[in-house]
């Protein structure tokens, strides 16, 4: 009978846990707690690789993981006779499946991205949905990166055209509305959070503009804040003090990335338009092969870890995509 206590009382917290949305499990981590994000495989191949991941890094007690969602692009397939025919593709799918698969079988909160790019307002409510349906109630708003065949961002038709229309789909949806105006037998409480940019978004004309549209977003309800990947923790610091002076007082989760082989550093700041410290690029400058830049990449992220948790950030996020490993080595120091 003692068992059964004890196995009903230890599942019920487990539960509880589960169901706890990302910015409670994050308030009431009694230290700076610890995520990662993985990427959906490519079309065809096994969940497998993702779970190796997670099996790799759960031991340091993830708060949640996130999944990163990939818009359609257009592609050129040989069909015979010299002649090419245009297809639109997408070649990583199955991001709400991936995050009802590690929900189930880790038990850890699983946080899909939902994009604008590439997905019209009815793909988007039809995986809000399948989302609600499966009981995965965290997901992170994004406008999502331009199309490979687009110079600039354009949205689908039908779709939305930046993060903040995408969370009013969400508020309506959470409010027990449909896009055709039907009302849901019940309403959802989908919590979700966005993007900031501590050397601000490619496309702001500056990080004033950048701060405003960011402040919009959290007043639309956005509860939390998770940056992309910086290498210089002062561009963090000074990020949250401009937030916390312009009214915006959510947690400021920042995103790391062990840099992990040799040529990004060029690759890095050309694709995440981010700068690299002089210290850090000199140090790159002198390896002659990637074992030798992976060290210097674990040694620079477990540096900014440690720094920004002695500074009591509420938590670090590991962006882990082709550095596991590295992630895995950095937490093991920090945590």
């Amino acid at each position: 009978m003692k068992n059964i206590f004890y196995f009903y009382y230890f599942s019920t917290i487990i539960v509880f846990e589960l169901y706890m949305n990302i910015i409670d499990r994050i308030c009431n981590a009694e230290s700076t707690a610890f995520s990662f994000e993985v990427l959906p495989p490519l079309k065809g191949n096994s969940i497998e690789k993702v779970f190796k991941t997670i099996d790799t890094l759960k031991e340091f007690d993830p708060k949640y993981i996130n999944i990163t969602t990939h818009r359609s692009d257009f592609s050129y397939k040989e069909v015979g006779n010299g002649l090419f025919q245009r297809v639109n593709e997408r070649t990583r799918p199955g991001t709400v499946a991936i995050a009802a698969a590690i929900q189930h079988k880790y038990r850890i909160p699983a946080v899909p991205h939902i994009i604008c790019s590439g997905f019209t307002r009815s793909e988007t409510e039809y995986a809000l949905i399948d989302l609600d349906f499966l009981g995965i109630r965290d997901i992170l708003l994004l406008r999502g990166d331009k199309g490979k065949h687009e110079k600039s961002f354009n949205p689908t038709d039908n779709g939305h055209k930046n993060a903040i229309d995408l969370q009013q789909q969400v508020n309506e949806f959470n409010e027990g509305r449909f896009l055709d105006g039907s009302i849901r037998e019940q309403t959802t409480s989908f919590s979700y959070g966005v993007a900031g940019y501590p050397e601000k978004h490619e496309e702001a004309p500056n990080l004033h503009t950048d701060l405003y549209w960011l402040k919009k977003k959290v007043e639309a309800g956005a509860s939390y804040i998770v940056t992309q990947m910086f290498f210089d923790n002062e561009k963090y610091f000074a990020f949250v003090d401009k937030c916390r002076a312009e009214g915006i007082n959510v947690p400021v989760i920042p995103g790391l990335k062990p840099i992990n082989l040799l040529n990004q550093l060029t690759v890095i700041p050309k694709i995440f338009h981010v700068d690299l410290p002089e210290a850090l690029t000199k140090e790159l400058q002198k390896c002659k092969s990637n074992e030798e830049a992976k060290e210097v990449g674990v040694e620079w992220c477990t540096m900014q870890a440690k720094e920004l948790k002695e500074k009591g950030v509420p938590s670090i996020h590991f962006y882990s995509l082709m550095a596991t490993e590295n992630v895995k080595r950095v937490a093991e120091n920090i945590y």
